[in-house]
């Protein structure tokens, strides 16, 4: 458990700098452990955070459980879209609602004057979230602060809960809970 979240990463299993080389069967039975083995205990949401792409760990995720939604998290470059758009296609294929875009590193903030550099392009999740027709959740800005509290292990928003990086990052937790309450609503059986 970490700052209130109980975490459980792949990254946990190997040492230090050693590469994780695992084909479909076995990423298949480690998500299937994580999901029916691990005593995560009562829990409001489980945020499986996944590689980029379509690969076996999205298809076995879809497979394994019943997913609410997927989150397609991309930044605004055109060939990062172009990812983040075959992400969601698979999603669609696999009966899985796409909940919402979230842009990260919308722009560099400049630590000196705070003046925003969209250095990957800007606008792109937005385009994305619309072309999709799904909920844009926000853009989480590229800043020093952001990168220094990650490599501390510490999150943003328990650092600098005031932060423009920390309420990026609120916001778009309460679009993606707005979102999981819609999709909810949804499943329900109809009288």
């Amino acid at each position: 458990e970490a700052h209130g979240l109980k975490v459980l990463s792949m990254a946990n299993l190997v040492p230090p700098g050693q590469a994780l080389v695992w084909r479909g069967p076995i990423l298949h039975g480690t998500l299937k452990q994580f999901l029916e083995e691990v005593n995560w205990g009562e829990l409001d949401y489980l945020v499986v955070d996944l590689p980029p792409g379509t690969g076996d760990v999205q298809l076995s995720l879809a497979q394994l459980t019943r997913v609410s939604g997927g989150v397609i998290v991309t930044t605004p470059q055109e060939v990062a879209l172009i990812d983040a758009e075959r992400a969601a296609d698979m999603f669609k294929k696999v009966q899985v609602p796409v909940l919402g875009v979230l842009e990260n590193m919308s722009a560099f903030l400049c630590p000196h004057c705070g003046k925003p550099t969209p250095i990957f392009g800007e606008g792109g999740g937005r385009r994305l979230a619309e072309k999709l027709k799904a909920r844009f959740l926000g853009e989480i800005p590229l800043t020093l602060p952001l990168r220094e509290s990650g490599d501390r292990g510490l999150p943003i928003v328990a650092q600098d809960p005031e932060g423009l990086e920390a309420q990026a990052f609120l916001r778009a937790a309460r679009e993606l809970a707005a979102a999981l309450s819609v999709q909810a609503f949804l499943a329900l059986p109809m009288a």
